[in-house]
């Protein structure tokens, strides 16, 4: 039965930890899985060259076996890349909302308590600023850590491999004409993904749903 009793302080700061412990296990989960799938796809690509490298060996790479093979074995590993690479970006938007939610859930701490902010290291408002703050541990973004992300790792290796795919088919063309379409084609492949997530990434700071916490302009990430 509804109560217009007034709820604990105590009673509330519980609730919001149990709601934070969640959010933590849900992130936990969701990278042990996007890790495993990346291993995984990384094995997939060294037994690809594993295979092919054999291939060379024994048949040289003018050989009958080589090229079909190759063809074969690049376009399986572009489309499981592909798949792994699409996961970890999916991963990494709601990444970015689980911490805008653990943000949201600092900022009713500090409310409950304002004397902790002090002693706080992440962010605690739900804002691009607020969630960059909690990523990077600190008011400054860091273009270093996107480089070094296991998104871009994913799907640069997965560029790499589409050029190469792509410059084998184009070899009956020309070598020179073969490298020159293969460089083109792993630079759109990447162009394409990262073109995609940035859409998705601008769509979720957009909407207004998402944000109910923003960063004081005045005051900045305390």
């Amino acid at each position: 039965m509804a109560t217009s009793d007034p709820v604990p302080p105590a009673v509330r700061a519980q609730l919001l930890a149990t709601e934070h412990w969640s959010l933590l296990a849900t992130r936990s989960q969701t990278w042990s899985e996007v890790m495993s799938r990346i291993m995984g796809q990384f094995t997939f690509t060294s037994a690809s060259l594993v295979v092919l490298a054999l291939v060379v060996q024994q048949d040289g790479v003018d050989g009958d076996a080589f090229r079909p093979l190759a063809l074969g074995l690049g376009a399986a590993v572009v489309l499981t890349g592909s798949l792994t690479t699409l996961r970890v970006l999916n991963a990494s938007m709601e990444d970015a909302m689980l911490v805008g939610g653990m943000n949201r859930l600092r900022r009713a701490y500090v409310e409950l308590d304002p004397g902790i902010l002090p002693y706080l290291t992440a962010g605690t408002y739900d804002d691009r600023a607020g969630i960059s703050r909690t990523y990077t541990m600190g008011p400054q973004r860091d273009v270093s850590q996107v480089l070094a992300s296991a998104g871009t790792f994913s799907l640069f290796t997965t560029s790499l491999v589409s050029g190469c795919w792509v410059g084998l088919l184009a070899v009956p063309l020309g070598t020179p004409f073969a490298i020159l379409l293969g460089v083109l084609a792993g630079a759109a492949f990447a162009g394409a993904f990262l073109a995609g997530a940035y859409r998705s990434f601008r769509r979720h700071e957009d909407d207004p749903d998402t944000v109910r916490f923003p960063t004081p302009p005045a005051d900045g990430e305390q």
